[in-house]
């Protein structure tokens, strides 16, 4: 499909003691629950600020700031689950997991956070309702694909799946066709419709027609438009304009989309890294010469094996969706291209 299916090589994953195949996603990763001692460090943002209270279901229910959260922890202290205020993504703790991308970077990614999306935004004392406690044991129990299961559907060599009518709603994403006239050499105008080569209506009122040579393409928003969008029914506009659901392109999902933003576009580089969980947005402004603007974004992963913290995201250089280190390690801390680039976040 593009320069990089003649690198690839098959992914060796081996991993002692009780393993589980997880099926349903498409870049084959590995499913363990790890000894204690090896349970992944995950920072949480700001000390906590509130007191404690015993839900009905016996869990405890902890409020802490930056941002403002509802931290659920069982009997023994172990944490279940986080519900951020004003936010539908629930971080849910679970199984563990191992994504990677061998053929484009060494490094891996594991973690016991299940990223789902509530039927409606958490607030303080929702675990008291009634939406919440149902919602909530199915969820915990849930292991169908997530976010990031879902955003791994699309990197390079990723297989195809199909609905039961024959469309392929996921696998291998190109980020768009050649243009000689584009800096990077490619389009960015591809959203999920294009992929699924469908028109779409929007709740916005916009429609849209698929452009053919943009079939199986995925420019950056696109990418997540896609994964929290189409395959997982966050609402959508066709816009970029304000109102409920996801807008078209990055700057308005960075500038006035939905849910938190985690930290203000300062026009300099994002600070309050220990604010974000797996699957949250962040934003970049990817010119020659950075300024506040926002032209591209992707789906934060967690802290990977190397220590840092590491996105996904669909790039014109490496024609799609990828964690890997073409044109640029894709990493918020440290020094290079994209942490000094990186301008905000926001959790849906």
């Amino acid at each position: 499909m593009s320069y990089r299916t003649h690198l690839r090589r098959p992914a060796l994953l081996s991993i002692a003691g009780l393993v589980l195949l997880i099926a349903a996603s498409t870049l084959t990763y590995v499913v363990a629950r790890p000894s204690p001692a090896d349970e992944p460090v995950l920072t949480l943002g700001a000390a906590k600020a509130g007191g404690q209270a015993r839900g009905a279901s016996g869990f405890t229910y902890q409020r802490s700031t930056q941002p403002d959260r509802t931290e659920i922890i069982d009997s023994s202290g172990k944490p279940v689950a986080i519900m951020t205020d004003a936010a539908r993504t629930a971080h849910i703790y679970g199984p563990s997991r191992t994504f990677e991308e061998p053929r484009f970077t060494d490094a891996k990614i594991e973690t016991d956070v299940w990223v789902r999306l509530a039927p409606q935004p958490w607030h303080a004392g929702a675990e008291q309702e009634q939406w919440f406690i149902d919602w909530f044991a199915a969820a915990r129990r849930d292991r169908s694909p997530d976010v990031l299961a879902i955003a791994f559907e699309y990197v390079d060599g990723a297989p195809v799946k199909r609905d039961n009518q024959g469309q392929q709603y996921s696998g291998d994403a190109s980020f768009g066709p050649p243009d000689l006239t584009d800096p990077d050499g490619r389009q960015e105008r591809s959203d999920f419709y294009d992929y699924l080569g469908q028109a779409w209506s929007f709740l916005d009122g916009k429609s849209e027609m698929p452009e053919p040579q943009r079939e199986l393409a995925l420019d950056c928003s696109g990418f997540l438009r896609m994964v929290y969008g189409h395959r997982l029914g966050y609402p959508l506009r066709g816009t970029n304009t304000p109102g409920d659901g996801l807008p078209r392109r990055a700057y308005a999902m960075a500038g006035f989309g939905p849910g938190v933003e985690l930290m203000p576009n300062s026009g300099q580089r994002a600070r309050g890294i220990d604010r974000l969980l797996p699957g949250d947005l962040v934003f970049f402004n990817a010119q020659p010469v950075p300024t506040g603007q926002i032209d591209h974004s992707g789906i934060y992963l967690g802290i990977d094996d190397g220590g840092h913290h590491r996105f996904i995201s669909s790039r014109s250089q490496t024609d799609g969706p990828t964690m890997g280190d073409l044109s640029g390690a894709p990493l918020l801390d440290g020094v290079g291209y994209w942490p000094d680039r990186w301008r905000t976040a926001r959790r849906l």
